[in-house]
C-alpha cells in the first residue's frame, strides 16, 4: 500500500489523497469488497460525500489506485533482492517470499471472489500486475541460481517463469481456492515447496531445506 505521506511535506490535495487511500486499504482488506462504501469511507474520515468525489470519481477508482500502489511497492522491494549481490539464491527465493507473503497474508479468497464478481476490472488488473511481475522477477531468479549451480542448468528459465506464473493463476482463482480451502499465501508457499523439488540441484536443495525449515 502506498506510504502515507506527510501533512507537512504535503499539500492538502495530496495529503487529503493518501489519507483516503491509507482508510480505503485498511476497509478492503479487513472486510472486502462489498463493505467498502462511499458513504461509511467519507464518514470515517470526516468529509463529505462530495469531497470525496472531488478526488475519486468511484470506489473502483480508489482501489485501482491501492493496488497500483502495492504492485509499485512490491516490484521495487523485489528490484532490490534481486539486486543485492550479499544474497545467494535461495536467500534471494526466501527474501522474494518475505515481500510477498504479508500481502498474500491480506487477500482472503472472499475477496478474490467479490473482485471477480463485482468489479471484474480491478479482479484483471491483479492478474495484469502479476503477468507483468512474475515472469521477469522469477526469470531474474532462475538464471541467478543455474549461474550459482543451486538450480539445474538444463532448466530454461524463462519456461520455468511461464510455468510458475500460469500456476499461481491457476491455484489462486477464487474456485481453487474454495476447493483446497487454502489462503493465497498457503498456496503460494505449497506451490513454491512442490515446485522447487525439480528445480534445484541437490547442493540447491540442501540450502533450500536449511533455510526454510527455520
Amino acid at each position: 500500500m502506498p506510504a502515507t505521506l506527510s501533512t507537512l511535506a504535503s499539500p492538502p490535495e495530496e495529503s487529503a489523497t493518501a489519507r483516503i487511500l491509507a482508510t480505503a486499504g485498511r476497509h478492503l482488506f479487513t472486510y472486502g469488497y462489498n463493505a467498502l462504501t462511499m458513504d461509511d469511507l467519507a464518514h470515517e474520515l470526516g468529509m463529505s460525500k462530495k469531497t470525496l468525489y472531488l478526488h475519486f470519481p468511484g470506489k473502483d477508482a480508489i482501489i485501482g489506485t491501492i493496488i497500483d500502489g502495492i504492485g509499485r511497492t512490491i516490484r521495487a522491494e523485489m528490484e532490490a533482492v534481486l539486486n543485492d549481490p550479499g544474497l545467494s539464491f535461495v536467500q534471494k527465493l526466501r527474501a522474494v517470499i518475505d515481500v510477498v507473503a504479508p500481502r498474500l497474508a491480506q487477500t482472503s479468497p472472499a475477496m478474490l471472489r467479490e473482485l471477480q464478481r463485482y468489479a471484474p476490472r480491478i479482479h484483471r488488473k491483479i492478474d495484469e500486475l502479476r503477468q507483468k511481475n512474475i515472469p521477469y522477477v522469477f526469470g531474474r531468479l532462475f538464471r541467478a541460481g543455474i549461474a550459482e549451480g543451486a538450480v539445474r542448468a538444463d532448466l530454461d528459465p524463462d519456461f520455468a517463469a511461464q510455468f510458475w506464473l500460469q500456476a499461481i493463476r491457476g491455484l489462486t482463482h477464487p474456485d481453487t481456492l474454495a476447493a483446497t480451502h487454502l489462503t493465497p499465501r498457503q498456496t503460494f508457499e505449497q506451490a513454491l515447496a512442490l515446485f522447487s523439488g525439480g528445480l534445484l540441484t541437490s547442493a540447491g536443495r540442501k540450502d533450500y531445506e536449511k533455510l526454510f525449515s527455520r
